[in-house]
């Protein structure tokens, strides 16, 4: 078990909680106010769809060890960040 992967995941899932359920945008750093439309939204999009899937895979990372494994996680994150990133400048920057 490693701890440090199990705690840094339930912190994610407290950012979660702030960003994706109460939608405190202002803890989200390097975006533009005044270009996103819908910071609700924003914060949902990044809490359900950034936040919470990578908080939910460290913690069961925390559990797992196999070969490869920080590559597997490393590769996961870069996704998430991609696909979270694409969809924010298409639905939400204003254009």
């Amino acid at each position: 078990m490693n701890l440090n992967l199990l705690v840094i995941g339930i912190l994610i899932l407290i950012v979660f909680y702030l960003v994706g359920v109460m939608k405190q945008t202002w803890l989200l750093a390097g975006f533009n106010e005044k270009a996103i439309r819908d910071k609700g939204r924003l914060g949902t999009v990044v809490g359900w769809g950034f936040l919470f899937p990578l908080g939910m895979i460290l913690i069961v990372h925390s559990f797992i060890i196999y070969p490869y494994d920080h590559f597997a996680l490393a590769f996961i994150m870069v996704l998430l960040l991609l696909f979270v990133s694409l969809y924010i400048n298409r639905e939400l920057l204003e254009k």
